[in-house]
């Protein structure tokens, strides 16, 4: 099973559930189910919002954490360069 296949399922899963207890298939207490259930795809999409936020700004916060892809990077720069080089082409040398 492909991952997108894996994220379909779960996806299709969580919506079954989600429109059994809307449609009080699967009953709560009145109370959750007249002021919580309704507003739940609403939590969730805010919540995943405020998941890939943090996972963005965690990203940015350690862009330069990562010492051994920049030395990767900057060797890829200098061969790129030097083939280049061997076909004429003027690359300039920063």
């Amino acid at each position: 099973m492909t991952r997108a296949q894996q994220t379909i399922s779960i996806a299709l899963l969580f919506t079954s559930l989600y429109l059994a207890v809307f449609m009080e298939v699967v009953s709560f207490p009145e109370k959750v189910q007249k002021e919580i259930v309704p507003v739940l795809p609403f939590w969730a999409i805010v919540s995943f919002g405020a998941y890939l936020l943090f996972k963005l700004g965690l990203g940015v916060f350690t862009f330069n954490d990562v010492p051994d892809a920049h030395k990767e990077l900057v060797e890829q720069i200098q061969q790129a360069r030097a083939e280049l080089s061997a076909k004429g082409v003027d690359v300039g040398s920063d």
